[in-house]
């Protein structure tokens, strides 16, 4: 791989991408950008504000204000709100919802994605979310589309809740995805699809070590074949 290259995960909630994501850019030496969190984190503002979620002017201002950041720790990257730590805060079920509705507001995808393609700039990077690889950087090299069975991405995303200590019932994270399946692929603005040339990969009964070698393998096989 040349330094440069982005590497984009795209995939509906629970699929595996972030996980995923962050391993790759470990174990390839790149920087790794969780645009999900981004949303999550805009989400959660307008929650703790009482902004409405679909108050484009509003969500607008917000954008503007709140600086989002990334920063690595001993426990992983972790996410920052204007210098607040959010991490956990952002991965609560009803944050996911606000999240959902709020990336499907123009003025803020303009502002995010603005963020993210500075952040990409200069290349070496692994990309994830859901609009990476045909929206963010449709001219990435490498692109990924993670994908499971509702029924698997929400028993993953139980078991991730419940080992942070949130007091959850499986169902309602099943109905939430199912919800976020919907919304996140019938909205106007960069609706959730594989790019026309992502390789896709069906994770349900994949583990992490599976997938990251199906990648691996096919970053490899896409060098190898080139001039």
């Amino acid at each position: 791989m040349d330094k440069h290259d982005i590497i984009t995960i795209d995939g509906p909630v629970g699929s595996g991408k972030s996980t995923i994501g962050k391993l790759l850019a470990d174990r390839k030496g790149l920087i790794y950008l969780d645009t999900g969190a981004m949303y999550r984190v805009v989400g959660l503002e307008c929650v703790k504000r009482g902004i409405d979620q679909d108050d484009a002017g509003a969500l607008k201002r917000l954008c503007d204000e709140v600086r989002i950041t990334f920063r690595q720790g001993t426990a992983g990257q972790r996410v920052f709100s204007s210098g607040t730590d959010v991490t956990d805060a952002i991965r609560k079920p009803e944050i996911s919802m606000a999240a959902s509705r709020v990336s499907a507001v123009k003025t803020v995808r303009e502002a995010l994605v603005g963020l993210q393609r500075q952040a990409g700039r200069e290349g070496g990077i692994v990309v994830d979310g859901r609009d990476a690889g045909t929206v963010i950087f449709p001219g990435a090299r490498f692109k990924f589309y993670l994908d499971a069975s509702p029924e698997v991405r929400a028993q993953r995303r139980y078991k991730e809740l419940v080992e942070k200590g949130f007091k959850i019932v499986y169902s309602s994270i099943f109905s939430d995805i199912q919800k976020r399946d919907r919304d996140d692929s019938s909205r106007e603005l960069a609706p959730l699809k594989p790019a026309d040339d992502a390789i896709v990969i069906d994770t349900t009964e994949m583990s992490i070590e599976d997938v990251l070698g199906r990648i691996s393998r096919e970053i490899e096989r896409r060098c190898s074949s080139l001039p």
